[in-house]
């Protein structure tokens, strides 16, 4: 089944924990510390594979998590870097960030890959923080524990030309016409539920068409099919707007062609003021061709218009000949605008404190995750440490202000210590 929109929760690999270690050989006095550090977690790396076509592998599966990095090991050995996930989808995929729903990636090209999240750094072992003062340090870093992350993928259809029109006036027969697509085709409504996509081939030039469900009067508010399909026009660089010039389904022609194009001018994103080629299909069960002259005497004298029938054929050599010719002239599309490169970036100086209680007081936020991932609070040295950073940083004073007072408790993560001056 066809599925063009679509949130998924992806988390990058923690980084390995670096170990405490020492060197036990016989003949090698002092050995000293010897662990390793922890191996990076793998990365979540979104790629096109041009072999598809919607978003409809990720119908059941939604959660997606990278490789975490292996812990060091003795011997100043390193962990092993937790594998990348790469993440297959189709070109004109739209990644979003769904909580503020940025653009943070627009897979425009077949050959698009690019890193969403990056897999987090592994800790040091006990070898990096030997000194001459300290030449057996018992803590190591823990590595980068990533945070999961909602993205909406949506996707938008790169096609150089979109057939638009109401349902059941023929777009699917003159896509099946002109290619060798061969879309389902019936006479009811809606026939079309997803975008057909195709190559053509005509005067020496191949180009992209897709043909765009029908849409109806009220799309653009959520009438009918045309509101869930309305993105994959945004991508074209030319419309050609189908019309029942025989009026088989009873309305008018000219109506409908005022109607498609209001509905284009209230979705907006300049939908509307892409190049349109007007086609009058059906040509071949028209009995008054009069109606013909009755619709171009209504159109501005601009206006490109093809008499056509994508049952007979008639007539779309020269449309077709017209298309060729002004995509010729019209630009590639661009890229959406990207407003946020990095989704999982961190402040690592930022830090938050309340009051939980009457004394207790808690401390939160990534520069107290960066201090406690280099500390063992046992270790005498290690905490020593410790307490020299949260009062440098700030946090001590930043408590205080909220009311500290001695013999408070101070809640770090894990941990409960006594406040004392």
């Amino acid at each position: 089944m066809f599925l063009d929109k679509v949130k998924i929760e992806c988390k990058a690999g923690n980084g390995g924990n670096g170990i405490v270690a020492f060197r036990r050989e016989k003949y090698v006095p002092n050995g000293g510390p010897s662990g390793g550090d922890g191996g990076k977690g793998g990365d979540i790396i979104f790629k096109v594979n041009k072999n598809i076509d919607n978003l409809g592998d990720f119908r059941y599966k939604k959660k997606f998590k990278a490789e975490d990095g292996a812990p060091g090991s003795a011997n100043n050995k390193f962990g092993q870097d937790g594998a990348d996930l790469i993440i297959y989808v189709p070109r004109g995929t739209i990644i979003r960030d769904a909580l503020n729903n940025k653009v943070i990636a627009d897979m425009l090209d077949y050959d698009d890959e690019k890193i969403i999240l990056k897999g987090g750094q592994g800790g040091r072992g006990n070898q990096h923080f030997s000194t001459p003062t300290r030449q057996a340090p018992r803590f190591a870093e823990q590595g980068n524990v990533t945070k999961s992350y909602e993205l909406i993928l949506e996707l938008k259809t790169i096609a150089d030309v979109g057939l638009v029109g109401f349902p059941n006036v023929g777009k699917s027969s003159l896509l099946s016409s002109v290619s060798n697509a061969r879309p389902k085709i019936a006479n009811y409504h809606f026939t079309t539920l997803m975008p057909n996509i195709a190559v053509v081939n005509a005067y020496s030039k191949s180009f992209v068409m897709a043909d765009i469900p029908g849409l109806i009067s009220g799309a653009s508010e959520g009438m009918g099919l045309g509101i869930d399909f309305l993105r994959h026009i945004e991508r074209t660089r030319l419309l050609i707007h189908v019309i029942d010039i025989a009026e088989t389904e009873g309305r008018n022609a000219y109506e409908d062609y005022l109607a498609i194009n209001h509905e284009l001018e209230k979705y907006g994103k300049h939908v509307a003021d892409l190049p349109q080629i007007i086609a009058l299909n059906k040509a071949d069960m028209l009995i008054d061709r009069a109606k013909i002259d009755d619709f171009k005497d209504k159109l501005d004298v601009n206006a490109k218009v093809f008499v056509i029938s994508a049952h007979t054929h008639e007539g779309l050599d020269d449309l077709m000949e017209c298309v060729v010719k002004t995509l010729e002239r019209l630009p590639k599309p661009e890229r959406e605008e990207i407003e946020e490169e990095e989704i999982d970036k961190r402040d690592l100086r930022e830090f938050s404190v309340r009051k939980v209680s009457n004394g207790l007081y808690e401390v939160t936020g990534e520069l107290v995750f960066e201090i406690m991932k280099r500390v063992n609070l046992e270790d005498m040295v290690s905490n020593a440490y410790f307490q020299k950073r949260i009062k440098s940083d700030g946090i001590i004073d930043a408590l205080l202000e909220i009311g500290l007072q001695e013999g408070d408790i101070i809640r770090i993560g894990d941990y409960e210590l006594q406040y004392f001056e």
